[in-house]
């Protein structure tokens, strides 16, 4: 493969510290690399001297003549005067650029809901994000670099981000470089992985799931040095082998070895002693959506949601941008009262909630890390091991000699560290978690769902992240159209739903009904009458679940034959849940 870009010996330095110290990489034709690390080891950095925007204090970077190269910064660059359009075609007659391809896929997948004609300065922070990189992906370049390309977009943003970057090139064509701390993202568009850590640049093979693995391996053979890290990043590869079968099908290495290093790591949760525990601080009443509706305006937003929130439940909750996930999440915390319904919540409930805002640190900003800890309680219980709060951010990723500066100092990924452990030292039984991936790093999402794992509460999570959501929850479910739905199938059932929603709207409405013609009156009103018979099924369904997976958390747990029939009863009444999904989903297309 012909050689694109090349870093030698590279040495950077702050006045505080050292950032690389020769540092020596390349970039070929072909090469997808992710780049990973802790916040504040050197990866914007690490691109800035790639890119020729930062000057190394030594070494040299080179570039193959002609070498065309882009990077999507963290920061906001654009001009805030322009228009949407002109920000993202420029001057380019409307002719040429709508005859492209790329050009058209590009503005369909990234700003089809911004307004052409809309002043850049007119835009919220996400909408920027996303004319900055539609911006750059019109055009042609050798090199694409990105950094954090993922913030503000949502899950379907993403999922059409990743097919982009896949088919951009050639397989033996362009390089492209990405930092990101979205794991599912990694595993889809990267071949390699660079981990930038302790002054240096480590290249492994392939994405983030062969990287863990190899990982591993590395802190295997240097477990004294690095135990800690090791333990982490067993319990993470173990999931990752025993999670979707597409998961491990991208590591180019042996199975059996990947099986062998994970033999003695125990299954991720324990959901029948969780849901006990959770059951034994909550009693069986959490929080009921009874019939909600919220509206901003004339605008609904949320339509008749009808949730009973389960002791020991972790849900995930999607949505495109501005589904009104963020409502749902004011309306669960009671800092949002709909418009009709109503919402029910048990006399137990202490619910926290870990928003993007740093609510928990305004007030204590000018305090040491060090005299806030101080004031919580000594000791919290992890993986059945008491923890003392600075042993606890420790195995955040939180650095100890930052334990002397003060709160309102910490960067972004330290906030999101100490705002998590606060919360979680707040003891609450439900905890709702508002994109709990921003600011933060690989390392620290790891340690966040390690501890998650033995957390005994309810657990709701709103993220785009979908690594984070499929590691840590059981269920998901989806705002559409303002009402809630429950996804069987994931992600992967929530993406199909959405393609195929886009697809009828955008399809002529004879044209959508197979063979041609329409239902007559008798067909439709006969398949409505079956519709709202399915509907009724589903939530008696549902509400046996709920009630078995109770039963099951307050059964004797000495009973085993006891227990394998109520986890029996549960699995058959969710394989049916599954199936009459899918029938609802039929019906539903048909009567649309």
């Amino acid at each position: 493969m012909a050689h694109l870009l090349g870093a030698e010996a590279l040495h950077l330095e702050y006045p505080t510290r050292v950032v690389f110290d020769s540092v020596t990489a390349g970039i070929d034709e072909g090469d997808r690399i992710g780049i990973v690390g802790r916040n504040g080891d050197g990866k914007s950095s690490l691109l800035g001297m790639l890119a020729g925007r930062i000057q190394p204090d030594g070494g040299r970077v080179t570039r193959r003549g002609g070498v065309r190269m882009a990077v999507l910064d963290q920061g906001d660059t654009l001009d805030p005067a322009l228009t949407v359009g002109a920000s993202i075609v420029g001057t380019r007659p409307e002719h040429e650029w709508a005859g492209d391809a790329r050009v058209r896929d590009v503005i369909a997948g990234l700003v089809s809901d911004i307004g052409w004609d809309a002043t850049v300065g007119s835009l919220s922070g996400g909408q920027r994000r996303r004319v900055a990189l539609a911006a750059l992906l019109v055009d042609d370049w050798d090199i694409v670099a990105l950094d954090e390309p993922t913030n503000h977009l949502d899950v379907e943003g993403i999922t059409w981000l990743a097919g982009h970057l896949r088919t951009r090139w050639a397989p033996n064509a362009g390089g492209l470089l990405v930092v990101t701390h979205d794991r599912w993202f990694l595993d889809e568009v990267a071949t390699a992985t660079w981990e930038v850590h302790d002054r240096i640049v480590e290249p492994f093979e392939g994405g983030y799931a062969a990287y863990v693995l190899q990982r591993v391996e590395r802190d295997r053979q240097a477990a004294s040095v690095e135990s800690k890290r090791q333990n982490l990043m067993r319990k993470e590869l173990a999931w990752l082998r025993r999670g979707p079968p597409a998961r491990t099908s991208k590591p180019k290495f042996r199975i059996d070895a990947a099986n062998q290093l994970i033999e003695d790591v125990p299954p991720i949760r324990d959901r029948v002693a969780l849901s006990r525990l959770a059951t034994a601080r909550l009693g069986k009443d959490v929080v009921d959506l009874l019939d909600v509706s919220v509206a901003y305006g004339d605008k609904p937003v949320l339509r008749g949601i009808e949730w009973r929130i389960a002791p020991g439940e972790r849900t995930a909750i999607l949505g495109a941008n501005g589904a009104g996930k963020s409502t749902l999440l004011a309306v669960i915390a009671g800092t949002l009262q709909p418009d009709s319904g109503r919402v029910k919540r048990g006399k137990t409930v202490q619910l926290a909630m870990l928003d993007q805002q740093f609510t928990e640190l305004a007030e204590i900003g000018g305090d040491r890390v060090r005299d806030v800890l101080a004031r919580t309680k000594t000791t919290y219980l992890v993986d059945g091991k008491e923890m003392t709060p600075a042993q606890l951010l420790e195995r955040l990723g939180f650095a100890r000699e930052h334990l002397s500066a003060r709160v309102g100092e910490l960067s972004g990924g330290q906030k999101r560290r100490l705002q998590f452990l606060l919360i979680l030292l707040s003891e609450p039984n439900v905890l709702v978690l508002d994109e709990p991936t921003n600011d933060v790093d690989t390392d620290m999402l790891a340690a966040m769902e390690d501890v998650l794992d033995s957390w005994p509460g309810t657990l709701i999570v709103v993220s785009h992240d979908r690594y984070l959501l499929e590691r840590i929850t059981d269920q998901q479910y989806a705002i559409i159209d303002g009402r809630l739905r429950h996804l069987p199938g994931g992600v992967d059932e929530y993406l199909r739903l959405r393609e195929h929603r886009e697809q009828a709207a955008s399809a002529d409405q004879p044209a959508a009904r197979p063979g041609g013609g329409g239902q007559s009156g008798a067909q439709l009103r006969a398949t409505q009458k079956e519709l709202a018979s399915v509907e009724r099924r589903l939530a008696k369904l549902q509400a046996q679940i709920d009630t078995t997976r109770t039963a099951l958390a307050d059964h004797d747990h000495s009973d085993y034959v006891g227990l394998a029939a109520e986890t029996e009863r549960i699995r058959t009444l969710e394989a049916e849940l599954t199936e009459l999904e899918n029938r609802w989903y039929e019906l539903s297309e048909l009567v649309e």
